[in-house]
């Protein structure tokens, strides 16, 4: 999401006018779409026009002193809002839609987002642990907070935060604690990021599940938990649809895990040999801190007690609730001892290009 306030103009002015505008976007912001959304009085969204619209329109005999409401096209595309709704944006991309609007019920623009640099729109709030010692990373960490600890040219954290933007999740809530200060500082409000940050504090250390319950207010009906000091390419649209197509209370991202023994392995029932398997090749799945679950599951988890996410898990499974694994193949990385700090700097040109 950005700031499409320079492509807006309103109807009663003209395309001589509407022309000026795509030249100055054309001019200082080429990477901006050369579409201009058209408003009424009442700030309703009531058309769009292209550099090409205009140009069609002066060879059939336009004139420049005409208003745009005459030339606009008011068979637009644009999406209603509702952050419970997910959008699969591949179909408008497919058909050359670079701007989408985001209208309220009185067709007001909401936002409006640049399918350009959009994978998705997941309607999703994140949670981000970021409250951590980090005593592994000392003494990087003795006067920094890990999530802020630099990967090429930025923390931590906000290749996390601007990675998920970019799956059009906009709703994020950090939980601080250990120089948490820094933390708020850097990021604010999120208005920077046109996204939406809240804060969380942890007085005493809460676990991943436990610092859900002093969240009072989300948005969307499925919440993202993530660790802030992972790297990933994870694809979130993939992630989100799996979860929500298998009818999940709760889903959690698994790494797996290779181990190969170097020597014949015996198989035993009580003393009697039942097979001789040669160098065989065992897969298991790691957690790998990224969790989705419903946001109605968090009502059950007492204010400000300590609770792992672990622990929360298997009390869901033991009351018979739908908890999935989504393995994951690509890229991963915990950071958590200097040596995973040093292979992320080696890694970080890996995660911009996907």
């Amino acid at each position: 999401m950005s700031d499409f306030s320079t492509n807006y103009i309103r109807e009663d002015h003209t395309l001589g006018e509407a022309l000026k505008i795509l030249n100055t976007i054309s001019d200082e912001m080429p990477e901006r779409p050369l579409t201009l959304l058209i408003y009424d009085n009442e700030d309703r969204l009531t058309g769009t026009l292209t550099d090409g619209d205009i140009r069609r329109k002066l060879v059939s005999g336009t004139k420049l002193t005409d208003t745009v409401k005459t030339c606009m096209n008011t068979d637009f595309t644009f999406v209603r809002k509702n952050g419970a709704h997910y959008h699969d944006i591949s179909k408008y991309k497919y058909l050359g839609i670079r701007l989408l609007p985001i209208l309220d019920k009185d067709n007001r623009i909401d936002r409006i987002y640049d399918l350009t640099k959009l994978r998705a729109i997941l309607p999703v709030d994140t949670v981000i642990m970021a409250g951590g010692l980090g005593t592994r990373l000392r003494p990087l960490t003795n006067d920094i907070p890990k999530p802020l600890l630099e990967i090429g040219e930025k923390p931590i954290i906000e290749h996390n935060i601007d990675r998920l933007l970019s799956y059009g999740i906009d709703h994020f809530t950090i939980s601080v604690r250990y120089l948490g200060e820094q933390i708020v500082d850097y990021f604010g409000n999120g208005h920077s990021k046109d996204a939406s940050i809240k804060y969380v504090h942890e007085d005493q250390p809460l676990g991943t599940a436990g610092s859900l319950s002093l969240i009072d207010e989300f948005h969307s009906d499925t919440i993202l938990l993530s660790n802030s000091d992972v790297l990933t390419t994870l694809n979130y649209e993939d992630f989100y649809t799996d979860f929500v197509n298998n009818g999940a209370d709760i889903s959690v991202v698994t790494i797996p895990y290779r181990v190969k023994v170097p020597y014949g392995v015996i198989e035993l029932d009580q003393e009697n040999i039942t097979a001789i398997k040669e160098k065989p090749q065992y897969t298991y799945y790691a957690n790998a801190g990224i969790y989705l679950l419903k946001r109605s599951l968090i009502d059950e988890i007492a204010k400000n007690e300590p609770l792992e996410i672990t622990d929360f898990i298997e009390k869901q499974i033991a009351e018979g609730k739908s908890v999935r694994t989504f393995p994951f193949w690509g890229y991963w990385l915990d950071i958590g001892k200097p040596e995973d700090f040093e292979n992320a700097q080696k890694a970080i040109q890996i995660l911009e290009s996907y």
